[in-house]
């Protein structure tokens, strides 16, 4: 199989870009997942995708500059596998974790991130946006509750 590469630009201006982070020898299913993701957190910068590109072997992420924190401290429990936040829409409570999964690989995340709704305890919730947090080593998945309830859920 072809080494692949993915890049992320941050866009400062019309037709001008600068190269933030490099992962080389990337598989095409983490590369999807992330293309999946409308944030990208990385050092306490929050960017948002713009748009994405291949150019050749390359695949580009291109981002602007959403948010500035202070970094957050790597989830440990995240070091041996894939993590997924599952988090309620909600910033007045720091968007409370709904559930957290754990995976051996990225399309079992692509396959939450991608969809429009999830049903957690027989609640059906929406996809608003999702994330990757390389500060945290996870991906977060924004939902809120559609008021629709699964008979006998």
């Amino acid at each position: 199989m072809k080494s692949l590469f993915l890049e992320y630009r941050e866009i400062l201006g019309e037709n001008e870009f600068t190269a933030l982070y490099h992962y080389k020898n990337i598989e095409l299913e983490q590369i999807l997942a992330r293309r999946e993701c409308e944030f990208f957190v990385k050092e306490g910068v929050t960017y948002k995708q713009d748009s994405s590109a291949i150019e050749e072997d390359k695949h580009i992420i291109y981002v602007k500059k959403y948010n500035e924190e202070p970094k957050e401290k790597e989830d440990i429990s995240a070091k041996d596998s894939i993590k997924l936040e599952i988090r309620e829409l909600k910033s007045v409570n720091f968007h409370p974790v709904l559930e957290s999964k754990y995976f051996t690989n990225h399309l079992d995340v692509l396959s939450y991130i991608g969809t429009i709704y999830i049903y957690l305890n027989g609640i059906e919730w929406e996809r608003d946006s999702a994330e990757i947090d390389e500060d945290r080593l996870c991906y977060v998945l924004y939902v809120t509750k559609t008021g629709y309830q699964m008979e006998g859920g």
